[in-house]
């Protein structure tokens, strides 16, 4: 076991946050630019309310959780050298925290607006509510249930 003081746990925690966050970005920002390309297709106009609703809402999703996991860059560009590094890794966390349920919530909304589109409503309904549950068990409940296996607590 390695020994180190609270700058150099600060700084470990600071560039694995920054490793999944790239993750993230990466699905974030492929999935909002296709969602951009849409309203420009021609079956776009064939859309009823209900989509069309989705669809904004999906689109806005996808937007604020670009926004989520792209802020602790933004705080770091900010922040860079005044020795805030306990404030960037707890803000950083929460924004990833918040950035992952608008991914889950924006993922499922989008699975609703494909199967409706694809398939018929009932169906989109069933796929929109499986996927949180999906997205949670694998996301929260497993990793818990990992950490209870081990015995490990919070540090």
């Amino acid at each position: 076991m390695t020994h180190e003081d609270v700058e150099e746990q600060l700084t470990r925690n600071w560039d694995e946050l920054l490793q999944e966050l790239r993750v993230t970005q990466t699905g974030v920002q492929i999935l909002t630019a296709f969602l951009l390309t849409v309203p420009f297709t021609d079956r776009f106009s064939e859309l009823d309310g209900l989509q069309r609703s989705t669809y904004l809402m999906v689109l806005s999703g996808s937007v604020l959780t670009t926004a989520l996991v792209v802020a602790p860059v933004a705080f770091h560009r900010v922040l860079f050298r005044r020795r805030m590094r306990r404030w960037l890794v707890e803000a950083a966390n929460q924004c990833a925290r918040a950035g992952l349920a608008m991914l889950a919530l924006t993922s499922s909304g989008s699975l609703f607006l494909v199967f409706d589109v694809v398939t018929d409503r009932a169906l989109a309904i069933v796929a929109a509510a499986i996927a949180p549950l999906l997205f949670v068990s694998l996301w929260v409940v497993a990793p818990l249930a990992a950490d209870r296996r081990t015995g490990r607590g919070r540090p």
